[in-house]
């Protein structure tokens, strides 16, 4: 693959400001679109997103700032889509340029509610992108840990091991390691079923329930999470890699995770739409839990904590009560 290549960022929130405060480490030039022209504006006179992740600086003079998405995609050859999967279809209507022969990785962690598909499989089945052109960015990685430069591991996924490489040598510096797998299909459906996991971390943490819990609810949300994934992608994989086990982890106990957020505030009372106003970051794990409970009914895989979860969301039942029946499935 050309080194040559050029990168374009496309999404305002902080995952979005995090991938390219990474990639400026590495290059003279990042194409970022956004939608906000006051955002843009302000990075230009200040070197960081007003609304998101103000602790990570950006130069200007490093970025292709633009609201046109149809002129980001135009210029660039490698597009990073980190746009929240509930607005991405809206986000592309807009898009005139065609998809088929960039290079597209998705740093989006969650299912695209209108298809029920994920990223990968979207671009591929409505944009004609060929498989070996998708690839995933995958964590242990939250943005505010990327903005202080604290030590933090990506995993890069594509059928494409040349597309891998170059995405992984564009992201790594001496505060980022990366690696590279194979397993675009299941390392996507992992960083999906993460969120879904976190919000049931934060809907027991809201419950009073403590850290002995929190332990068993990790335990068993790895092996639901490896059956699930098998019933959908099955190949060799090791679950307990960073990039399933890991990104489970750092997303459930985190201080950073909105997802864990996000359920904390179910746990303690709040309605799904009253939790979703007071928080300023989109809670993935909201609109994925309805599409993983979806899949999971067509698959058959046995998942307890997906079940109470979409129970609590989605059929409003009481969550003490959901919670208490799925501390006796639990082992």
């Amino acid at each position: 693959m050309n080194d040559q290549k050029k990168i374009a960022v496309l999404g305002g929130g902080s995952w979005a400001t995090a991938i390219v405060k990474m990639l400026s480490e590495n290059s003279d030039m990042v194409g970022w679109y956004m939608r906000s022209g006051f955002a843009i504006e302000h990075i230009k006179e200040n070197n960081h997103n007003p609304k998101y992740l103000r602790a990570a600086d950006v130069y200007a003079d490093q970025l292709d700032l633009s609201n046109d998405i149809n002129s980001i995609v135009s210029n660039y050859d490698v597009l990073i889509f980190a746009i929240p999967s509930a607005f991405l279809i809206s986000e592309l209507k807009n898009l005139t340029e065609p998809l088929e022969n960039k290079i597209i990785f998705s740093a989006i962690k969650g299912i695209v509610p209108e298809t029920g598909l994920i990223v990968g499989e979207h671009f591929h089945k409505e944009h004609a992108v060929p498989f070996e052109n998708i690839g995933v960015i995958t964590g242990p990685c939250h943005a505010e840990e990327v903005a202080m430069e604290r030590l933090s591991y990506l995993t890069i996924a594509s059928q494409n091991e040349e597309h891998a490489e170059f995405m992984s040598n564009s992201l790594k510096s001496w505060y980022i390691r990366t690696k590279i797998s194979d397993d675009i299909i299941g390392t996507e459906y992992a960083a999906m079923l993460k969120n879904i996991y976190a919000v049931a971390a934060g809907i027991a943490h809201g419950l009073g329930y403590g850290d002995n819990f929190q332990a068993v609810l990790m335990s068993n949300a790895i092996r639901e999470m490896k059956r699930f994934i098998k019933k959908v992608h099955k190949m060799k994989r090791n679950i307990n890699n960073s990039a399933y086990l890991g990104d489970l982890l750092v997303t459930g106990y985190s201080v950073f995770s909105r997802n864990r957020q996000f359920g904390n505030m179910i746990g303690k009372g709040y309605t799904v739409k009253s939790a979703q106003m007071e928080m300023s970051m989109i809670a993935e794990g909201y609109y994925a839990i309805n599409s993983a409970f979806k899949m999971k009914e067509e698959n058959g895989a046995d998942t307890p904590i997906i079940n109470a979860v979409y129970n609590v969301l989605y059929n409003h039942t009481n969550a003490k009560k959901e919670f208490e029946k799925l501390t006796n499935i639990l082992d």
